[in-house]
């Protein structure tokens, strides 16, 4: 039975248009076989692959950043279909990318170092997304379950919950950490493409195309020898690869390593193992950031000097010794992902204890104080929102955290009292708190401080929300792992509301910028029509009546709808039409809605044969 398209997300709805998830899904299904794919190219130099590529970038922020060449993604968009899928065609033949764009952006360790980041032009991005495309479906079915960043749905929350799971349910209490020194500078570009061989990409068109695009000019740097660009679409895929073998090393040291112990469902393989002379030792990653747990200091000592070994001798990386540790976490905190982590005793049994690290703490108090001081420069609702969108995105980041609200209390001690004596001057006595507020913090009683109209969140309103597990079937190239991804869409309203919040005008009025963040709470996230959940990048603020007909900005005028719906409301032209309903697939509620929203605008019904 064919799925709901109501519930898709914006990524594989694009797959399935353009008629690639079959495809997706087969070699995803091959690679799992172990596969040999020697001839990827002709699916990576397909037209709806192009178009697909073209589509998913054209939804990204950075698709406006230009490369060294001046061009963006506008650069395409008046472009004949036909020309632009064959102009990447032939570039794809004899391949030859340009020079990148090298940027310096600060570092998020709030230190004010900055970190290199390279910038393809347009048309090798494109290339860069066809090429990841493809591949990745290959890759998921090869990457180890315990690695969860740069890939499809994991995220820092299940790096985080499985550490938790480690040191609480599994009572592992000394962990290694290893700081590789800086990988993405450092990354051996024979050794990278012997591994993507290895994992059966045995296409020598594309490793060749790959190999170009790893010595792109860097501009004012001339041609890298080793290393992966950061910000270049296919590095994280490519990273990934690199220490997929680190992953599966580690992994085999105890969780894949084969038994000749038998063992039935009374007795799980893990309770086997340990009849061996084998060592409990377990990885968690995250890009480059990963963390081994182990039972005792003796064990930890030697996968330390194990690890720093292996990695010089198969990866020719080395490490930072200052930054790498062994750490008994009944002792000491350790840090990952902006979050620290030891386990105490409670009730005679230990439990994890995680706070903000200090660092994450120290950024998040600059930056609030930050903007304050730029809402004293310029008193705008707008400046006031994105203070409430950095205080959003802390509290939906951090919340992780078991200690939390302790944390923030003391954020909140700091940051308030500099609030106050900068701004006591432009707040207003009276509060007038918006839908978004009373959605998100209306269960709080605290003092508030309202600028320009707009009510500023409670810094201390944060709560703890445990992390939860990955759950390894969630995948998006099976049918039973999409299945999944769709049913868990939803969490998202706080992110959307962060987004909204950070994107409004001054070009419209304080009315409408209230209003259209308000909204988002009032309508759960969803779309208006469809039903499903909005996306950013795949979002619109519609209002009912036009303005020029009269309309205004009044929260009853305004819907929010998935972009293509928006176009489907204004479309006239037959064909436009024709394509918007075959992508939508509207149901007969959703079509009435939508003719609903068309007569208010003045188009006419469309009408559908049964």
């Amino acid at each position: 039975m064919k799925e709901s398209l109501l519930k898709k997300k914006q990524k594989l709805r694009n797959n399935e248009y353009y008629n690639m998830q079959d495809l997706f899904d087969n070699l995803h299904s091959k690679a799992r076989r172990n596969y040999k794919f020697t001839d990827l190219m002709k699916y990576i130099a397909s037209e709806n692959n192009i178009l697909l590529a073209y589509r998913n970038i054209k939804r990204n922020d950075g698709s406006v950043t230009v490369g060294t060449d001046g061009l963006n993604v506008n650069y395409f968009e008046k472009m004949d279909s036909d020309y632009f899928v064959k102009l990447i065609q032939r570039k794809l033949q004899n391949y030859h990318p340009k020079s990148v764009r090298r940027v310096e952006i600060p570092k998020n360790d709030g230190t004010g170092r900055t970190r290199p980041l390279g910038i393809p032009c347009i048309e090798d991005r494109i290339i860069q997304q066809c090429i990841k495309q493809v591949l990745e479906p290959i890759c998921e079915a090869k990457f180890h379950k315990h690695s969860y960043g740069f890939r499809p749905n994991r995220s820092t929350n299940h790096a985080i919950a499985r550490c938790n799971y480690l040191m609480w349910k599994s009572n592992l209490h000394y962990v290694v950490d290893i700081d590789i020194k800086s990988f993405f500078d450092n990354v051996n570009h024979a050794k990278l493409k012997k591994q993507i061989w290895n994992m059966g990409i045995q296409d020598k068109n594309l490793i060749s195309i790959i190999g170009k695009t790893l010595k792109s000019e860097i501009e004012g740097e001339g041609i890298p020898t080793k290393g992966t660009p950061q910000g270049g679409i296919i590095s994280p895929l490519l990273s990934n690869i690199v220490l997929n073998e680190l992953d599966w090393w580690i992994s085999s040291q105890w969780e894949t390593y084969k038994t000749k112990y038998k063992f039935n469902k009374d007795c799980n393989r893990y309770t086997s193992i340990k009849k061996s002379n084998l060592k409990e030792i377990w990885i968690v990653r995250y890009a480059d950031d990963f963390k081994i747990f182990c039972r005792n200091y003796g064990v930890a000592q030697k996968i330390y000097n194990a690890t720093r070994l292996w990695l010089k001798e198969r990866l020719d990386l080395d490490i930072s010794t200052e930054k790498s540790r062994i750490t008994n976490l009944r002792k000491n905190y350790t840090e990952f992902l902006g979050i620290k982590l030891k386990v105490v005793t409670k009730n005679n049994r230990y439990i994890c204890n995680s706070r903000m690290s200090d660092k994450s703490k120290k950024r998040t108090i600059k930056k609030l104080k930050e903007q304050t001081k730029k809402i004293k420069n310029k008193t705008t609702p707008q400046e006031v929102n994105k203070l409430n969108a950095i205080i959003l995105g802390s509290h939906n980041y951090y919340k992780m955290a078991t200690q939390v609200n302790l944390d923030f209390s003391e954020i909140n001690f700091l940051v308030t009292r500099t609030l106050y004596n900068r701004l006591k001057n432009v707040m207003k006595k009276e509060h007038k708190t918006s839908k978004a507020y009373q959605k998100l913090y209306g269960e709080y009683n605290g003092k508030k401080y309202t600028i320009s109209e707009t009510t500023i969140f409670p810094i201390y309103g944060v709560k703890t929300k445990s992390p939860m597990n990955f759950t390894q079937v969630i995948n998006n190239y099976t049918i039973e792992g999409r299945k999944l991804i769709h049913e868990k869409l939803g969490g998202n309203l706080n992110k959307l509301i962060e987004y909204a919040l950070t994107n409004t005008s001054e070009y419209n009025s304080t009315e409408y910028n209230d209003n259209r963040v308000s909204l988002i709470a009032g309508q759960k996230g969803k779309c208006g029509i469809t039903g499903e959940c909005l996306k950013i990048g795949n979002m619109e603020c519609h209002h009912k009546i036009p303005k020029h007909l009269g309309g205004t900005d009044e929260y009853k005028n305004l819907i929010w709808v998935c972009t293509d719906v928006h176009k489907l409301i204004h479309a006239t032209v037959e064909d436009t039409v024709n394509k918007y309903l075959d992508k939508l697939e509207l149901d007969d509620k959703g079509l009435k809605r939508l003719n609903s929203l068309r007569k208010l605008v003045g188009n006419s019904y469309i009408q559908i044969a049964s």
